[in-house]
């Protein structure tokens, strides 16, 4: 696999440092469609306590990991690119998800651009995308998931060329899907979920899934500052078992 690179004159080099910046993912927010306006807006102000409550620790305790927000442009609109993980997985097993991980020592540093490395690496092995036809163009606050003990960095990408996708490992994927933003838009899509730990948190009946967890949260999260929710019933609740 080589490595994203992306050359415009409005391109944030401010991810990247040394001599491999020509070989580094780097963040560019030239030529999105107009659309994305308000998701790069959102992701310029939003605040880290506007996300999530649970943030990384300050001791530096977890483990660094990254994910990938892909928007592309399907049949239907525009669209987030999903997956399902195989149920066999210790972490968060059988739950849709952005493609992601967690960081190898090749990808670089963690505070510096080794997520947007990480992101685009661990969607080429899970999905099969071709990384140089996805565009970076920001990087939310990083999130803390108690229950596995990762710290995420979400990054975000423009799907600039699209590329075929599929279940590349079926021991780590079960399933990778679209769903268009209308669907997670949709009122009559949108549940509370309710975990019997007391858990509740916003989820989305969308492609035949319940997507739910720290994925929905931050999919709840940019629909909100995006300006892109619509008025939806909170009190809808679909109840989860201690398996989840």
């Amino acid at each position: 696999m080589t490595r994203a690179s992306h050359t415009d004159t409005d391109t944030d080099t401010s991810a990247g440092g040394g001599s491999d910046d020509a070989e580094r993912p780097l963040l560019d927010k030239g030529g999105l469609p107009t659309w994305l306006d308000p998701v790069v807006r959102a992701v310029e102000t939003v605040q880290p306590l506007q996300l999530s409550r649970f943030l990384p620790p300050e001791n530096g305790a977890g483990r660094q990991s990254a994910v990938l927000i892909l928007f592309g442009e399907g049949d239907h609109g525009p669209e987030l690119l999903l997956m399902e993980r195989a149920g066999s997985l210790r972490s968060h097993a059988g739950q849709p998800s952005f493609p992601g991980g967690a960081l190898d020592p090749e990808d670089g540093d963690p505070a510096a651009d080794g997520p947007l490395w990480a992101a685009l690496r661990e969607a080429e092995e899970e999905t099969g995308l071709d990384p140089a036809g996805v565009q970076l163009f920001g990087v939310l606050p990083k999130l803390y998931i108690p229950v596995s003990g990762f710290v995420v960095t979400p990054v975000l990408g423009w799907w600039r060329e699209p590329s075929p996708v599929r279940v590349v490992d079926p021991n780590e994927t079960a399933r990778v899907f679209k769903v268009p933003v209308a669907d997670l838009t949709d009122p009559a899509n949108r549940v509370t979920v309710a975990h019997p730990s007391g858990y509740r948190g916003p989820a989305f009946l969308v492609e035949s899934a319940l997507v739910w967890g720290f994925t929905a949260g931050v999919i709840d999260r940019l629909l909100h500052y995006s300006g892109w929710e619509r008025p939806w019933d909170r009190d809808k609740q679909v109840p989860l078992d201690w398996r989840a």
